[in-house]
């Protein structure tokens, strides 16, 4: 393909785009059709969309996967999906509120709470779907795993209250929100595309220094997400380094220190008094469903 093709399907593909065309190929379609064949597209989707798409892919040939290849690496994992993403994703959107009864940690279980849903959220960590949502009557922020909510119901609002409660979030969340700065070592500048990858999902901004020959990365995150920032950051080893943030920055050095005092290249003393600073900056308390 030459140059003047690329650009024409560039301009096809970005007018497609823009009027929320979605090209797919056949052996996609194949895909689709299979999958919309599965047990548990049943509750993935509303009913009349599952019958729809059956219905536009009745002419696509069947997939024919062999029966080993849909079992090959199976592994004992959560399902990805849950059966309360469908409802609470309908709430979210007409932005309603709800009434949640769930179970907390200790095993209690808080009945016909009145709540507001703002956002559903995955995480990659803990392999599981949480639902983010505000407390109405203690006007406290919730995060709730999807696992430990026994039934959630539509709960009717105002849209001058759901407006109010937006804005109640937004501060609420602009309250824990987090900002670091990483500096590409300027030996890795030709593997950003992969440090960028790695940090993918954070909101970021890139700048360049043409003298230092040196870019940074200001990350943008929510505190509840700080220690898999610094997993992703110990996953890129000597290519970044944080050169603002001081809470990350003595986090980093407290695992390094460790790390280094496992195989004998510092004091255990020190060691110690690393993990005794890590407990105490650790332990704070938050509401969590």
């Amino acid at each position: 393909m030459n140059l003047f093709e690329k650009i024409f399907n560039y301009q096809v593909m970005a007018k497609l785009g823009e009027r929320g065309t979605v090209t797919l190929t056949r052996h996609e379609r194949t895909w689709l059709k299979a999958m919309l064949a599965h047990p548990a597209a049943e509750s993935a989707m509303a009913p009349e969309t599952r019958e729809k798409l059956i219905g536009i892919l009745a002419d696509e040939p069947d997939a024919a996967y062999p029966a080993g290849l849909q079992e090959k690496a199976r592994s004992v994992e959560r399902q990805v999906h849950h059966p309360l993403l469908r409802p609470l994703r309908r709430i979210i959107a007409v932005k309603k509120g709800m009434r949640i009864t769930y179970t907390l940690r200790n095993g209690s279980v808080q009945r016909n709470v009145r709540g507001f849903p703002y956002k559903l959220e995955y995480s990659m960590v803990k392999r599981e779907w949480y639902v983010l949502w505000m407390h109405l009557r203690r006007r406290a922020w919730m995060a709730t795993k999807l696992s430990n909510i026994i039934l959630v119901e539509y709960s009717a609002m105002s849209e001058a209250a759901a407006e109010a409660n937006l804005a109640r979030i937004a501060a609420v969340l602009a309250e824990r929100k987090k900002r670091i700065t990483l500096e590409v070592v300027p030996t890795y500048n030709r593997e950003l595309s992969r440090i960028l990858y790695a940090l993918s999902c954070f909101e970021k901004e890139v700048q360049y220094d043409e003298l230092l020959d040196t870019y940074r990365i200001r990350l943008e995150f929510s505190g509840d997400d700080s220690d898999y920032v610094l997993s992703k950051i110990r996953f890129l080893g000597m290519r970044v380094i944080i050169v603002e943030g001081a809470y990350h920055q003595r986090r980093m050095y407290e695992s390094a220190t460790k790390a280094l005092a496992r195989y004998g290249a510092v004091d255990d003393q020190d060691s110690h008094t690393s993990e005794t600073a890590e407990g105490s900056d650790t332990a704070e308390e938050k509401d969590v469903g």
